[in-house]
């Protein structure tokens, strides 16, 4: 009778709890997310020097990526009030200042970069450069953009306000956007040490809208100073494939996250360049478009995974089975039944309609399989039964800011006050987009 009872009463409790969870409001849901997710940037740092972990393991290394997105959630933790602006603030300082303040210079070790670029992963302890990884052109964009919103917050008139205002305006300044840009109008992806820069350049349509956009406002005009040409939008915007996938046109990157990490800190809803401007859109629509493609394509794989349905999608670079890979669609590239929190979070301001409860919808359907201390884990894979056992940073990252751009425009606001956003939106020919303008 009495293990009745308790079998009773466990009952009772656990059924109590899904009526009070389904009661939760979309608000209420998404404030719980965001202070889940802002957890992995505030207890996966070094408490010494600021460094961001790669994701939730101990022995992981530092991604600088990480870092920007950190600098960019503690804005947001002191916003919400789930640290006071002091704690945010000192944390912001220690960061910058073992950046700012780390060794840089051709040299393989005992370094955090060269010519004002960081390498991709850093040893959390030392700071250094952490196995033979490149000096990343991408990650530097991501870290430098939290760097410049940690600048446009902390504006007060203290003495650690302004100097994080000083070692955030240096470390943008000193970066050498003509050497790795290495005698072309692109830039390459990155440089080792050991051999040089790499083949691979940025050129066509993924995340690397936002490393343009640095490049063209913190560099000087004009070319460089071996006569090369200087870096260039529309040698960028070349690359585009304008492509029709389930009703949408838009510019193609299959993964998700290429559509989303610009967008964390740029608010490209009112704004267009000249290459959108002739199709009619900006790149919020485009944007928009590819998650519903997503979406639908993901509908149509039901047939060869099951779970994977209107309300079961997402679509990116993540973990899986059988390791990390950037997974995304349409077209198909590397799907393997491997589904992401992240894809549908970063998603959030373009298609709120859908991806808010997408979101609630795994967390309901999979619990503690997939959420965890940190909000959602990394990914998962019903057709393998793989579930995550890791956050990462750079997943975590575009979950919170975006879902706080969606509820608050607080990441888009204070960064559309920053002079060198300002200047190079101005020079990649972004203009002013009206909706009466749009067909």
């Amino acid at each position: 009778m009495r293990m009745a009872f308790y079998w009773m009463l466990a009952l009772l409790l656990f059924n109590s709890g899904r009526a009070l969870r389904a009661e939760e409001t979309a608000a209420e849901f998404l404030e719980r997310l965001q202070q889940a997710t802002f957890g992995y940037f505030w207890n996966e740092c070094h408490p010494a020097n600021g460094l961001i972990r790669d994701r939730s393991r101990a022995d992981s290394k530092c991604s600088i990526a990480a870092v920007g997105f950190g600098l960019s959630a503690t804005a947001i933790g002191i916003e919400h009030g789930w640290i006071s602006r002091r704690e945010g603030q000192d944390r912001v300082l220690r960061t910058l200042e073992t950046l700012s303040g780390g060794r840089q210079g051709p040299e393989a070790s005992g370094v955090n970069g060269y010519r004002g670029w960081y390498y991709h992963f850093l040893e959390m302890d030392s700071g250094h450069r952490a196995w033979k990884c490149e000096l990343s052109s991408m990650d530097t964009a991501l870290l430098l953009a939290g760097v410049m919103d940690a600048v446009e917050f902390f504006s007060g008139e203290g003495k650690e306000e302004r100097r994080i205002g000083e070692l955030g305006r240096g470390m943008v300044a000193r970066v050498d956007w003509e050497w790795m840009a290495n005698g072309e109008a692109t830039l390459t992806m990155g440089w080792h040490p050991e051999s040089g820069f790499l083949e691979s350049r940025w050129v066509g349509y993924n995340e690397a809208m936002i490393l343009y956009l640095l490049a063209l406002g913190a560099r000087t005009e004009g070319t460089e100073a071996g006569g090369g040409p200087a870096i260039s939008w529309d040698a960028w915007t070349r690359g585009y494939r304008w492509e029709t996938h389930h009703g949408q046109s838009y510019v193609v990157f299959p993964p998700l996250f290429g559509h989303q990490y610009s967008h964390c800190w740029v608010d490209f809803r009112n704004i267009t360049d000249a290459f959108l401007a002739a199709r009619g859109m900006t790149y919020f629509e485009n944007s928009r478009r590819a998650t519903l493609a997503q979406r639908a394509y993901c509908m149509d794989r039901a047939s060869r995974y099951p779970n994977y349905g209107p309300w079961e999608w997402g679509l990116t670079a993540c973990d899986g089975p059988d390791g990390y890979a950037a997974r995304g669609a349409p077209p198909a590239e590397n799907d393997d039944g491997t589904l992401a929190p992240t894809a549908v979070g970063g998603s959030v301001p373009f298609a709120p309609e859908i991806c808010i409860r997408t979101l609630r919808e795994l967390e309901r359907r999979y619990g503690a399989r997939l959420w965890g201390r940190y909000g959602f884990r990394d990914a998962f894979n019903r057709d393998r039964n793989w579930w995550a056992a890791d956050t990462l940073g750079i997943d975590q990252g575009p979950i919170l800011l975006m879902i706080e751009n969606h509820r608050t425009g607080a990441v888009w606001r204070r960064m559309s006050g920053s002079p060198v956003l300002k200047r190079g939106l101005e020079r990649a020919g972004f203009r002013p987009w009206r909706a009466e303008a749009r067909p």
